[in-house]
């Protein structure tokens, strides 16, 4: 196992999610630097001559890292919450399926690459006995994460809820997940509508009411599309770009559906 999942999966079982990310992180970069020195994971550490501090999570300022470094420690925290957030909704029907695992090892591979994957099932497996916090998991990430990071997380989460099936108890657990990373309503809608086929789906994308105007219905698409453009997760990386296209592609079929239906 590479050092950087090894040092997260310790900072989680001993601080906590925000060690998690923390730990991750600085496994990384122990994987990056050779001589790499670990603190306390509390404040700071040091890897490569250079000291990292918790300032410099995604999010954070006044980081002593150089930009690279900075993003590469986004894509890591990013990865840990999708690995403890997927955790969450898997276990909500009390059984972790071959078709989850199978969609959590697809997001890490098609995201973070091979070894990554393999890892992140082990990691998965082991977490299923943990007891996740989700509102002490989302404060963190709405600390570490901007909005735009936390939407694409959220879509991941749906995806795999999707994968087997949504049932009631996952979209308890997504529901909290919203709220616990700070999404709005609106958004937590649109994200799970995307994945729906029903008479109001495509409003619901654009988070609008089937009453809205025509005018609405043009800024509503004008907004959600800007919201949800791939360039907002760049700095995650271009896979995690890439993916991000689906919800753009969403938002443009659900505006195209009810242009056709309103002959506009």
């Amino acid at each position: 196992m590479a050092k950087k999942w090894l040092f997260g999966f310790l900072g989680w079982a001993f601080f906590g999610p925000l060690g998690a990310l923390v730990g991750f992180l600085a496994g990384s970069v122990f994987d990056a630097f050779s001589g790499a020195q670990i603190g306390d994971g509390s404040d700071s550490w040091t890897g490569g001559g250079t000291t990292y501090t918790r300032r410099s999570y995604p999010g954070g300022t006044g980081s002593s890292t150089s930009s690279s470094d900075w993003r590469t420690g986004q894509r890591n925290s990013f990865m840990m919450s999708l690995l403890v957030l997927s955790t969450a909704v898997i276990r909500a029907d009390g059984k972790l399926s071959s078709a989850e695992l199978a969609s959590v090892r697809s997001m890490i591979r098609n995201n973070f690459g091979e070894q990554a994957a393999s890892e992140a099932e082990s990691i998965v497996r082991q977490l299923m006995a943990k007891d996740i916090n989700i509102y002490s998991v989302g404060a963190q990430i709405r600390t570490y994460m901007n909005y735009s990071q936390r939407l694409q997380l959220f879509q991941y989460l749906v995806q795999l809820a999707q994968c087997d099936g949504m049932v009631p108890a996952e979209l308890e657990v997504l529901d909290s997940i919203a709220s616990a990373i700070g999404l709005s309503n609106t958004d937590r809608d649109s994200l799970l509508n995307m994945y729906r086929q029903s008479q109001d789906s495509a409003y619901k994308v654009l988070g609008i009411e089937p009453t809205a105007t025509d005018e609405e219905v043009r800024k509503a698409y004008k907004r959600m599309a800007l919201k949800y453009h791939p360039d907002k997760v760049a700095t995650l990386g271009a896979d995690v770009q890439k993916a991000a296209e689906e919800k753009f592609k969403k938002v443009q079929q659900a505006y195209e559906q009810i242009k056709k239906e309103r002959g506009l």
